[in-house]
């Protein structure tokens, strides 16, 4: 079975998931940008419980991060949990986004991901 681990930029938090994500994508929507600090957020999607994390995190709004560093690490619920892929420790990720969230929203200078749906907004 496939894991994949990452850490954050101190190292105090990590985490891992089993298997393949149910679904990778790219979002450009307002919360996104801030969350990230960037033009989007990158992200994998697995079921909850092949989702496990150690080290203190501090949350805001569901979103967990490190308190140390302040990386942006996950959000989690009881279904699933979405893993923001930049803090992966194999780079570049072998994980291609299958969609885009918000693309009325995404830089003029960024291209759409080949072969990923498009959203205007959410996914319906």
């Amino acid at each position: 079975m496939t894991v994949f681990s990452g850490q954050c930029l101190c190292g105090q938090v990590r985490l891992s998931v089993r298997g393949e994500p149910l679904r990778v994508g790219i979002c450009h929507c307002t919360d996104c940008r801030k969350d990230s600090g960037s033009a989007f957020t990158f992200y994998g999607i697995w079921p909850a419980g092949q989702f496990e994390h150690t080290g203190e995190t501090g949350a805001f709004q569901g979103r967990h991060f490190c308190i140390g560093c302040g990386s942006r690490l996950f959000s989690a619920d009881a279904e699933e949990a979405e893993i923001k892929l930049g803090i992966l420790s194999e780079a570049p990720t072998p994980l291609t986004p299958r969609y885009e969230l918000w693309i009325k929203r995404r830089e003029a200078w960024l291209r759409p991901v080949e072969g990923a749906e498009q959203y205007e907004e959410d996914r319906r």
